[in-house]
């Protein structure tokens, strides 16, 4: 069992940043951010994994590519969310997931892929 505790969100004006982050109880190979909508399905933001070697590898949403970035603190068991030149699009809740397994770049993104979630953080972006 693997509880995820987020914290860090709030509202920004467009071009802000913020920093998401999230602390696990356990040691999940992979962690992930979603994001939600109301009424539009969890969208897979960002993953950092376990890769070949050892090393910490990453995947993200096209939308989100050159101004997000994912990164964990193992002693701390913290993953994080740097999150640049934030957009009003980028408003959402925010979730934080972890799962065990292989990641594929193909699949990544799939919330299926994740067992255990955090209960959520609101990111705001005002125009």
């Amino acid at each position: 069992q693997v509880q995820l505790v987020e914290s860090g969100g709030g509202s920004v004006q467009a071009g802000g940043s913020l920093r998401l982050s999230c602390s696990a109880s356990g040691y999940p190979d992979r962690m992930a951010w979603f994001r939600q909508v109301p009424g539009e399905k969890r969208e897979g933001v960002a993953v950092i994994y376990t890769g070949t070697g050892g090393t910490d590898s990453t995947y993200y949403v096209d939308s989100v590519k050159g101004r997000f970035t994912i990164s964990r603190d193992n002693a701390k068991r913290t993953v994080y969310l740097q999150m640049n030149s934030l957009k009003p699009e980028d408003t959402a809740m925010y979730y934080c997931a972890a799962g065990f397994g292989v990641t594929y770049g193909s699949s990544w993104h799939y919330s299926t892929r994740y067992n255990y979630w955090g209960q959520g953080t609101q990111v705001t972006v005002s125009s």
